[in-house]
């Protein structure tokens, strides 16, 4: 699934392409991918022309355009989801799910989804500046983001009583940090994830936020990690971070500080990949 990274990076595409366009048609091709939607095809369609894009925002893994009405186009691309800009000649794929065409010409946004899971939805849209939805009120913010509040999420974080990396994926506490980021920030500060939130030091908290930061921000000077097809940005391109990667996926082979063969661990249907000798298992868990 998306994280913040490659999030972001469609953001900033939709920014460029879409912002300030008024929509003249919406085309749903499957209904599937507006399931969140209450009100059918028809009435998405019909909330969504003759409105003009006003911004592109983020909240972690979300996406959202606020729109002229006061209303906003959210979007999560979940396993495949991906939101593409396209002549508007561009024949039809076999997984297009809706089209948005635009006045004055000028490329389509295309809602492209392989596997269904994404989605796109409308809500009302919250007050300037950031126009957050209310059905995003509990997702928390990011560490990228400016108004992210280091020492509060220490001060909960160290009172959960769960692992450190199941609480780096939830977002109610930290948003934007997937199975990836998480990986290679645990990699980077030598802690392994099933460590007891509780045990750790400030400093160490400080720390895994700084390594889940720096992290982020490699990847999106990359555009982001793709292992195939399914993620690229809004013009179809892919991310290359994927070759900078120093625990994810790379299990049996020698750890990039210090040589031990990496070692790969079943964590929430998902796989987790650490150190042995970098991160060693703690000795007692929560």
């Amino acid at each position: 699934m998306p994280e913040l990274p490659e999030v972001e990076v469609v953001r900033a595409g939709l920014a460029r392409w879409v912002v300030g366009r008024e929509i003249s048609s919406v085309s749903v091709r499957h209904p599937r991918a507006i399931r969140r939607f209450v009100g059918g095809p028809t009435q998405f369609e019909a909330a969504l022309g003759g409105r003009t894009v006003r911004a592109a925002a983020r909240r972690g893994k979300y996406l959202w355009l606020p729109l002229s009405d006061g209303q906003v186009l959210l979007a999560h691309l979940g396993m495949s989801g991906q939101l593409l800009i396209a002549p508007p000649a561009t024949p039809d794929g076999p997984h297009l799910r809706v089209v948005l065409e635009f006045s004055g010409g000028g490329p389509d946004l295309r809602f492209v989804d392989q596997r269904t899971f994404g989605g796109l939805w409308v809500e009302p849209g919250g007050e300037p500046p950031d126009f957050l939805p209310a059905g995003l009120g509990h997702i928390a913010r990011d560490p990228l983001d400016p108004l992210f509040e280091e020492t509060v999420f220490i001060s909960r974080l160290r009172r959960r009583r769960t692992e450190i990396k199941r609480a780096l994926l939830d977002q109610t506490l930290i948003s934007g940090v997937g199975n990836i980021y998480a990986d290679e920030a645990l990699w980077r500060v030598g802690l392994h994830g099933g460590r007891a939130t509780s045990r750790l030091s400030v400093a160490q908290a400080r720390e895994l936020v700084g390594a889940v930061r720096e992290v982020m921000i490699e990847a999106l000077a990359q555009g982001g990690t793709s292992f195939d097809s399914l993620y690229v940005n809004v013009n179809g391109e892919s991310g290359y971070f994927s070759r900078s990667l120093n625990a994810y996926g790379r299990g049996d082979l020698p750890c990039s500080r210090c040589g031990t063969p990496m070692r790969r661990e079943a964590f929430m249907n998902r796989s987790s990949f650490s150190c042995p000798r970098c991160q060693p298992r703690p000795r007692s868990r929560i």
